[in-house]
């Protein structure tokens, strides 16, 4: 099953590499937003089934755009999966309240993205 997917991250060359990864390996269709800012506005366009969101952004961060994401209607059933370098307990528990779908450590291995995005929301392969 062809999935779609928004993948928010402020760095290029991150949203690229990830980018090809998923529609490569996973044959997926995958929109890109360089903000939080731009997330909310494409997800709601696009109506994801996924939303793979860079944590550390300039202006509206993760977490604010996670928020924003649930609060709005035609956004708030879409599972988001935060992508995080901070994977310490302490800093997952400050995510708790976002209502987030998982974590997911960077850097990611690009040959493994597809499948680890699968397994935190229970997708077949």
């Amino acid at each position: 099953m062809s999935r779609k997917i928004l993948l928010v991250d402020d760095e290029d060359d991150i949203r690229e590499v990830a980018q090809m990864s998923l529609e490569m390996t996973a044959g997926w269709e995958v929109h890109t937003a360089p903000s939080g800012a731009d997330a909310l506005r494409v997800a709601a366009a696009e109506r994801p089934d996924a939303i793979l969101l860079d944590v550390m952004m300039p202006g509206m961060d993760g977490p604010a755009t996670a928020r924003a994401l649930k609060a709005a209607p035609e956004t708030a059933d879409i599972p988001v999966i935060l992508l995080t370098a901070k994977v310490q307990a302490a800093d997952r528990r400050r995510f708790d309240d976002l209502g987030v779908a998982g974590i997911l450590a960077k850097p990611f291995d690009p040959m493994s993205l597809a499948d680890e995005v699968r397994g935190v929301l229970g997708w077949a392969g």
